[in-house]
Order: C-alpha cells, then sequence, then structure tokens
C-alpha cells in the first residue's frame, strides 16, 4: 500500500462523511499530525479535489470530484443497461426505481428512477446507504460472501433505525433467504416511513456487479408476489444484457469473522 495514496483516499472519504472538517478535526479523526494533513490538502486542493470553504478553516470536496464521477456513472455499464428497464418496471408498478453498487459497507445509489406520478422528488444519485441496512445491499451481499466477511470484520454494524438489523447471526440468515428467493427486502430499516424490495445483478462472470430496488412507502407493505415476480424478471434482463448465463448465479455464504 503507497502512504500518501492511502492518506489522501481517507481524508477524501471523511470529507465524503461529514460535508465540511476543519485541519484538526480531520487530523485527529485519521490519526495524523496536522502538517501531514495540511500538506496532502494542499495538494488535492491544487487538483480540484477539495477546497476550503469561503470565511472559513474547515475543507469541504472539490468541482473535480463531481466530474470523477460523472465520468463513471457515464462508463459504469450496469447503469446503463438498467435504464430503460428502470423505467418499464416504475411505470408498471407506480414505484421509485433505484440500482446500485457496493462501494465497501456502503451502496451507492446510481441510478434513480422517480414514481411516475408527477409528484416532486428528490434526484438520489451519489445517495450512500449502509449495505446491511437496505435491500439493495443484502440483494449483493448474499452473492458477495468476502464483502459479508469484510464488513463484519469492521466492527459492530452501524444502526439506522430502531429496525435496523446490527446482529451478525441476523443478517447471516436474512442473506440465506435472499438466495433462496433472489429478493431481498427491507422495512424501514435505513429510513423511517421507507420499504424496498432489491434484486441482484449478475455479469457475463457471474459477478453481482449490481442490484435494483422498487422503493414503497412503509404503509403499503408487505408487498404483493406480483412486484417481487416484476423486480425479478427485471434483474434478470438487466443480467442478461450484461451476459449472465444464469440469474441468480449461486453463492456460498460468508465466513463468520473471526473473533
Amino acid at each position: 500500500m503507497i502512504q500518501s495514496v492511502d492518506r489522501s483516499i481517507r481524508i477524501l472519504l471523511a470529507l465524503q462523511g461529514a460535508r465540511r472538517m476543519s485541519l484538526s478535526d480531520l487530523a485527529a479523526q485519521l490519526g495524523l499530525p496536522n502538517s501531514t494533513v495540511h500538506g496532502i490538502l494542499r495538494t488535492l486542493a491544487q487538483h480540484g479535489m477539495v477546497e476550503q470553504e469561503p470565511g472559513s478553516v474547515r475543507y469541504m470536496l472539490g468541482p473535480a470530484v463531481l466530474r470523477l464521477s460523472s465520468v463513471y456513472l457515464d462508463s459504469l455499464e450496469f447503469r446503463s443497461r438498467t435504464l430503460k428497464w428502470a423505467e418499464e418496471l416504475a411505470r408498471r408498478t407506480g414505484h421509485a426505481v433505484r440500482a446500485g453498487v457496493l462501494l465497501l459497507g456502503d451502496v451507492v445509489i446510481v441510478y434513480h428512477q422517480p414514481r411516475p406520478d408527477g409528484s416532486r422528488q428528490m434526484p438520489e444519485v451519489g445517495f450512500v446507504v449502509p449495505a446491511h441496512a437496505s435491500a439493495l445491499g443484502k440483494a449483493l451481499l448474499a452473492y458477495r460472501p468476502d464483502d459479508v466477511s469484510r464488513l463484519l470484520s469492521n466492527g459492530p454494524l452501524r444502526s439506522m433505525t430502531g429496525e435496523t438489523i446490527v446482529d451478525a447471526a441476523a443478517l447471516g440468515d436474512e442473506l440465506t433467504a435472499v438466495r433462496g428467493t433472489g429478493v431481498a427486502a427491507e422495512h424501514d430499516e435505513a429510513i423511517l416511513g421507507e420499504s424496498s424490495l432489491a434484486a441482484p445483478v449478475f455479469d457475463t462472470t457471474g459477478t453481482a456487479v449490481g442490484a435494483v430496488s422498487l422503493v414503497m412507502p412503509s404503509s403499503e407493505w408487505p408487498p404483493t408476489d406480483t412486484l417481487r415476480d416484476d423486480l425479478r424478471e427485471t434483474a434478470r434482463n438487466i443480467s442478461r444484457e450484461l451476459g449472465a448465463t444464469a440469474w441468480p448465479v449461486s453463492a456460498q455464504p460468508a465466513q463468520p469473522a473471526s473473533a
């Protein structure tokens, strides 16, 4: 591992999580001297990756991050293959549709198809949700055992609401159920009042490269079998376009992290 690169990435991730942070706060969070963090910030700022908030001592992400994210979205084949199928799924079900990919222990929303009812809705591309607290994340983790092991080795699972699964054994049971049906569910686990179903999408290598979800108010829970079937069909169609020869692909359960 190249130390300077690792430190730069840790600074960017810290700013992504906190939005704005002072030099001293960044140094304390990363466990580094102020002078070291200041030197990295100056270099990142020269490339537009961070900038100092006007009239403040706090730093925030810079505009170059947006440019990189736009290039990433444009080059992500999973996302491009999802567009037409997500629009059709939203039209057929009347619900919003999300597509997401794993980033360490989180899911990043890479596409959002709003509900087709014409109501005003906030764009969600770029939103980050803990993988264990979202249907998208569970749909992916069920078929990516190495990521489950890595997630559990990083300490206690974060609670988002009173319904969030934070017990490793309970999460393992949920992922086993996902492998049995091809569909993951979450009810008030990330945001109170919001629930969702999700199904994994596979590529030509059989890797779960992303997941697609239906999002609905918790007042409309539980979902119908028809919604589950529509979601499965959508995930199967996207996977087929990515070259997958089967849906879902079999996966071995993750081994518990050692104490």
